[in-house]
């Protein structure tokens, strides 16, 4: 594989403030709605756990990287069902918030499939599937933000 196939980049310009954006990304009841559609657990500090469940989709599990509310919000998350997060078994997720007029521009930068303890096709399908999942998951966050209820 290549640096043009280890590095996903996508971004969405949502029409909310940063920190309405921040509690959709960081609260496990609007996460588990727009991204792991069946749930998500999330202990918010740096070491944490956690885990993002599918209906059609193995649960993942993780471990939170990186709190800096309200702009950034990184994770790794597992290609396995066990072990620690390392480089060599997940992959990191990164959300960058950052106000852009009367909205906030979401960029999510997911990164570290070449050192992935996966043959080269399976590295391969796996980048291949994050890039379509991450224009469709941002596309839900969109929807989502524009209905979602805030919290009280």
């Amino acid at each position: 594989m290549t640096a043009q196939s280890d590095r996903i980049e996508r971004d969405v310009l949502i029409a909310a403030p940063v920190e309405r954006v921040w509690e959709l990304i960081t609260s496990p009841e609007h996460l588990g709605s727009w991204f792991g559609e069946t749930g998500a657990e999330i202990d918010l500090r740096p070491g944490g756990t956690l885990k993002l469940s599918w209906r059609e989709h193995p649960t993942v599990h993780g471990r939170v990287e990186t709190v800096e509310s309200p702009h950034r919000f990184a994770w790794r998350w597992l290609t396995s069902a066990d072990g620690e997060a390392t480089p060599d078994n997940s992959t990191l997720v990164e959300f960058t918030l950052a106000a852009e007029g009367e909205g906030t521009r979401v960029a999510v930068v997911e990164s570290g499939f070449d050192a992935l303890d996966l043959d080269l096709a399976e590295r391969t399908a796996a980048f291949a599937s994050h890039t379509e999942g991450w224009a469709a998951e941002l596309g839900d966050l969109v929807t989502y933000a524009a209905g979602a209820p805030a919290e009280r």
